[in-house]
């Protein structure tokens, strides 16, 4: 069993669609590293499975269990974001 499932998840803003279909399974111990231009839905992803955005569509299966409609406390989820560097020019 997948430890996080995602399955046909969607998200638009703004009528633009930023996930279209988006299906993965991520195994428990497995290590994964999700690499994309500015702007094509990776941080939307890893907030939609952390419960701080809601998809269009989908779901989203941790250790099998949907947690569409769990709070983000409830998912026992974390996110550390990567502190960005200004280089003085």
């Amino acid at each position: 069993m997948a430890a996080v499932e995602i399955a046909g998840l969607a998200k638009s803003f703004a009528g633009t669609a930023v996930l279209e279909g988006v299906s993965l399974d991520v195994d428990d111990g497995e290590f994964l590293t999700l690499v994309g231009p500015s702007g094509c839905g990776k941080s939307t992803l890893l907030r939609i499975i952390a419960g701080l955005d809601v998809q269009d569509s989908g779901e989203v299966r941790i250790a099998g269990r949907c947690v569409d409609s769990l709070p983000p406390k409830a998912r026992d989820v974390a996110m550390v974001f990567r502190a960005t560097r200004s280089t003085p020019t």
